[in-house]
Parts: structure tokens; sequence; C-alpha cells
């Protein structure tokens, strides 16, 4: 049986930015009813060509054909008008709008010019059931979880007669039973006849729902294969081009000492918040890593929250270094050697406009006060230093940080609070839409800050991930603190899960 004709062609893509070739030269294709998984590092282009192929940049060199005809977008509206249709990593919705809203913005169901509400917010009902959700389409958006509002935004999507759907890290901010319902849907688009070009660093995933793949590495095409012959380790060697040996720290294990005792950096007593995390008990001690375990949900960012300072307990007592303290600000964090890395980078962390110098000293600078700039030297050699440490990629300290792919963007947050010497870190997700190779580098840096003797508060939706790094690990339920555990032999994921899951501990 012959191979149908492709719905999209890329030949000889070529893009620069300046000082950076971020495509050399590129050819993909994509076949209608196909999953076809984009693999690589961060910084290997994955997210320069879909937006080079949804009209976000221009293309210096190559051709695009779509249905075997020349397009070149002017932009993602024309691009979704032409049939291909792009949900991006970072949820870009409108909090202050309602489910509905988000959904046809722009393209309202009118009648005289008037917005027909009511058959916009049915027509909305609709498609969200076909996704398997049961959601308010005429409440806000900013009432429901990431995770809705992701899935919210595929709902958009998939709205519009798309003969290609781009999912840009499409589960990156789903739990299990989410991501399940997300695949449902994109097996039902593929038999009718939707080419999906799906992009995930959770290799699993991709073996579960790609029949193809095409892996870039450093802006160029290494291969397109077929997943079925291709294994995950041998797709790891080929996205890193090193083998997997050479990645030290990346299989499961555990921390090889248990963290030295004293003093604790930080206690909680009873701490807690109304509506966001009931009271809780914990203390951390230097050179110690405790993981948050829970699903999406279940209180982990509420609790790091009340420990930086970014939301105030109403309840309970915090003691830093044995002496009580009211955290009102992330400053008063701050000045107590407490630094916390967010889940949210594009909302919470980096800073686009700004460079990757700035946006590095940026803690540094607010810890010192504006008064007092950090001299230009000093930036400069602790820019360089971190640049190299975290081996954030173009290593240009003067590149706008919105130039990154967003795995250096999330090391650039990272080293933006190591820089502050902090003696308790928290980070939240710090791998999050991050590949193989990156994600074995900040695992392994945190196991050496805890060396170090750093205190560090680690969340992950990864369970191994949280066994392979952590001396103790707080099991969260429904808002709740259920469980402390140590990180010994008797310790793995599934006895995590049913702890989770309300069973017992032991």
């Amino acid at each position: 049986m012959a191979e149908p004709s492709p719905v999209l062609v890329m030949t000889g893509i070529r893009k620069t930015f300046p000082g950076v070739v971020a495509l050399d030269g590129v050819d993909f294709r994509l076949f209608p009813g196909e999953v076809h998984a984009l693999m690589g590092e961060n910084g290997a282009g994955k997210s320069t060509l879909i937006k080079v192929l949804t009209g976000v940049y221009g293309v210096d060199e190559g051709e695009v054909l779509l249905e075997g005809r020349p397009v070149r977008f002017a932009g993602p509206l024309q691009a979704q008008q032409a049939g291909v249709s792009t949900v991006y990593q970072e949820v870009n919705l409108c909090p202050n709008l309602s489910v509905a809203e988000n959904i046809f913005i722009g393209r309202e169901p009118r009648r005289a010019g008037l917005i027909r509400w009511a058959q916009m917010r049915r027509a909305a009902s609709a498609l969200l059931r076909r996704l398997g959700l049961e959601v308010d389409a005429s409440a806000p958006l900013s009432t429901y979880s990431l995770a809705i509002q992701q899935m919210v935004a595929i709902a958009r999507a998939v709205d519009v007669s798309a003969k290609v759907l781009v999912l840009d890290e499409p589960t990156s901010s789903l739990d299990a039973s989410e991501a399940a319902q997300l695949f449902t849907v994109v097996r039902r688009l593929q038999a009718d006849g939707v080419a999906v070009l799906f992009v995930t660093h959770f290799l699993d995933q991709v073996y579960e729902i790609a029949d193809r793949m095409t892996v870039l590495r450093n802006g160029r095409l290494i291969g397109e294969y077929r997943t079925a012959e291709l294994s995950q380790r041998d797709l790891v060697t080929t996205m890193i081009g090193r083998e997997l040996a050479d990645l030290a720290g990346i299989e499961p294990g555990r921390p090889d000492a248990q963290a030295p005792r004293g003093e604790p950096v930080m206690r909680a007593q009873a701490l807690g918040r109304d509506g966001a995390i009931a009271p809780f008990d914990l203390s951390i001690h230097p050179g110690e890593v405790i993981g948050l375990a829970g699903l999406l949900g279940s209180g982990r960012t509420e609790l790091a929250r009340l420990l930086f300072g970014a939301d105030r307990a109403d309840r309970g007592a915090l003691q830093v270094d044995g002496r009580r303290v009211h955290l009102r600000s992330p400053r008063s964090a701050m000045a107590r050697g407490v630094a916390f890395s967010s889940e949210n980078r594009r909302t919470e962390g980096v800073i686009g406009d700004l460079t990757v110098r700035e946006n590095i000293v940026l803690a540094l600078q607010a810890a010192r006060g504006w008064a007092r700039p950090v001299p230009r030297r000093t930036q400069d050699e602790l820019v360089g230093r971190y640049l190299t440490a975290l081996r954030i990629q173009p290593a240009d300290p003067e590149m706008p940080v919105r130039n990154l792919s967003g795995g250096n963007q999330q090391k650039v947050l990272l080293a933006r609070w190591l820089i502050t010497s902090p003696r308790l870190l928290i980070v939240d997700e710090p791998t999050r839409g991050i590949d193989v190779g990156a994600k074995a580098e900040i695992q392994r840096l945190v196991a050496e800050l805890s060396g170090g003797g750093m205190a560090v508060i680690y969340i992950s939706a990864e369970l191994e991930e949280v066994l392979r790094l952590s001396h103790k690990i707080e099991v969260l339920r429904d808002r709740k603190l259920v469980a402390e555990l140590d990180n010994d032999a008797t310790v793995n994921a599934d006895r995590i899960m049913q702890t989770i899951a309300g069973g017992a501990a032991s």
C-alpha cells in the first residue's frame, strides 16, 4: 500500500538570531492521521521550528508546503485560518474572562453585531464534554486549576477545523488521568485524519501515543524514525549525542548518606492558611533534601509559598535557626536566606525583555537594595560562573532571555536564586518541560548543593525524581500533609501512590 502524501513538508529551514543559528537546514514532514513527536534537548530547535511553521518567526531560508502548496504565514491567526492550530507549553489565556469566552475569543457567535452569549456557552459546554470535562463554561477561567486551563486551551484549538494540530508540551501541567483524557481526544482526532505534531519531554508518553518521531540536536536534523523501531535508550542517546553512561545520576537511586542533623534551618509548627493548606508540621536541616509528593492541587505549592512568605500564614508558628519569625513578604524570607524558584517561570520567573545577565542578578540586587547596585564587574564574574555551571545555552549574558529555550530559561531562574547563596532553596517543578540531559544536570546540582550543606525542598510530580533526591518525603493529599516517609529501602513509587490514594503509609 502506497504511503499517503504528507499534509505538511518543511524543507531546508534555516533561522538565525543575533549570534545564534537556531535552525540549520532542517527538514520535517507530517502525514494525515498520524501523531508525530518532535524530540530534542532544550535548545535543539523544537519551539523555533513550530514558531516558523505558525508564522511567529519569519524563515531565513527554506520552504513550507501545506497540502502541497507553498505557505508563509504572517502570524498564528493566519496559520489557524489555514488549518494549523497550536497549543503552546505555557497556557496563554485570559483568566479574567469566562471559559466560554476563552474558547471562542475572536470567533464569538453574533447576531446583528451582538454576541449570542447563551449559544456560545452551550457550544463551549458541548466541546468540553467532548474532551470529557464537566466544566461550567460561564465561570471565570481563573477559578480553575492550571490543568483545567490547559485543557481549555486544547479545546479552543481543536474546535477549529484543523488539518494540523501542534501540541507543545500539552501534558506538562496534567496528572496521569488528565493526560489519558487528552490522549483519548488525540486518538479521536487522529482517526478523523488530523495530523498531530506532539512535543513533550515525557518519553513514556512518546512511546504511548506517537507513530513516528523526528529528532533535532543543536538546530540540526538528526533523523526521522518510526517509534516502534527506536528504543528509549537509543532515543536519548540520539537526542543528547552521547551515551547514557555519561550521565551519572540519571538512573533512579537514593542519596548516598543521611543528611546531617543539628538545629533545623526552618521549622513549621501547625502552620497553615485557610483555603490553601491545612496546618502542618515540618522541619528541614542543613544538607537535607525534603521532597514534596502529591497530585496536582494537593497543596505542594501552597505549602512552599507559606514557607517563602509569598502567602501569609493565618495560624501556627515558623522558626528560622530556632528563632520565631513572621515572613510578611518574599523579601523578608530572602533576608533570612530562603529562596524560592517558582514552577510558573513565565508569570513568576524570568522577565523576557531583560537580558540573561539582568535576570540572573535580579534577586541579588533586590536583596542589596536598589540604592546599592551590584558592580558590573561582580555581575559579569558571577553570571559567567553560573552560565558555565548550569550549561546555559547559548552562553551569551547579553541575549534577551525570551530568546532562550524553556529549559534554559528554567536554568536562568535557578541561577538567579543560587547567586544569592541561600541556606534553604525551595524548587517547585524545576525539571518541568526540561529535556533528559538538562534534567540530569539539575538533579545532580541539587545533590551537590545538599552535599555542600544547603537545605532543599524539592517539589516534583515525577515520583522517581523525588525518590532519587530526597532524604525525607512529605506526602500531601487534598491540601493536607498526610504522611512523612524516611526515604529508605522500604519506600518506592507504589508506596507513595498508595499513601496519596489514602492507603496505609506503612
